[in-house]
């Protein structure tokens, strides 16, 4: 038995109302019937259009961020309340743009997954090494002190409610894509971090999802992988159609 693949595709800094309409209504009859779930995370500007768009749909919508406060005089924040009310579902944290340009740090990170958890918010943890890490050989190191730190204080049901996206901060927007056998080897220590802290029931239901260049073609062999459970798509997932190619590749291999 294996676990339904989730796409998530992340639209960073890109799309507009009209946009968004267009895409969202015409991806449903694109994907295939094959089990599986596929994600949008909108900016915060888009939430509700975005939500009211995929009503009906499989399509679940969420953020690119969250705070870890709940309200109060934070300008230029958005709070899980906030998302819900326009309608997300999930928030990704940790992505590594936020941790290289806004400089979020671990702690940060820590109280943004509990935050996200207590809003009713699935958090999408992302995680992963620089190039210069990954050639001093502390990839392990680094991602399992990226984990311990942001969801090593949680329990079994908080744990179980986070989805863990590894994009090595190397292949974001290079085109060079991890291969699936150095992929598959990471995301087999993302798991065994999850069933040593929490079980082999967590382990085995937790999400884990690779980001970096992912495109139709790189995706093919990656989701191969036994580990790896599905995808977070940056660039790709602004086309319609290459986010489709990539949803139903992953869908119809993981089924």
């Amino acid at each position: 038995m294996s676990r339904p693949a989730v796409v998530i595709g992340n639209w960073k800094m890109n799309m507009k109302i009209k946009e968004t309409v267009d895409f969202i209504v015409k991806l449903p009859s694109m994907l295939s019937q094959s089990q599986g779930r596929v994600c949008l995370s909108v900016p915060s500007t888009l939430l509700k259009v975005a939500s009211d768009a995929s009503r009906g749909t499989e399509i679940e919508i969420g953020s690119q961020n969250v705070s870890q406060f709940e309200s109060g005089a934070y300008t230029g924040e958005v709070s899980t309340t906030m998302i819900q009310d326009s309608g997300g579902q999930f928030t990704l944290i940790g992505h590594s743009e936020r941790r290289m340009f806004y400089h979020e740090d671990d702690e940060m990170i820590k109280e943004k997954v509990y935050r996200a958890i207590l809003g009713g918010l699935a958090p999408v943890l992302c995680v992963g090494e620089t190039q210069e890490q990954k050639e001093s050989g502390q990839t392990e190191k680094v991602l399992l002190n990226q984990l311990e730190k942001a969801m090593g204080s949680l329990n079994e049901n908080e744990a179980s409610a986070v989805i863990v996206a590894y994009e090595p901060v190397w292949a974001i927007g290079t085109g060079h894509a991890a291969t699936p056998e150095i992929a598959q080897e990471v995301h087999s220590v993302i798991r065994g971090f999850i069933r040593e802290k929490w079980g082999e029931k967590n382990a085995f239901r937790t999400p884990i999802l690779y980001g970096g260049s992912v495109n139709p073609d790189t995706i093919k062999e990656l989701i191969k992988m036994p580990d790896i459970d599905g995808a977070l798509v940056g660039g790709a997932s602004l086309n319609v159609e290459s986010f489709a190619k990539i949803v139903n590749i992953s869908r119809e291999t993981k089924s």
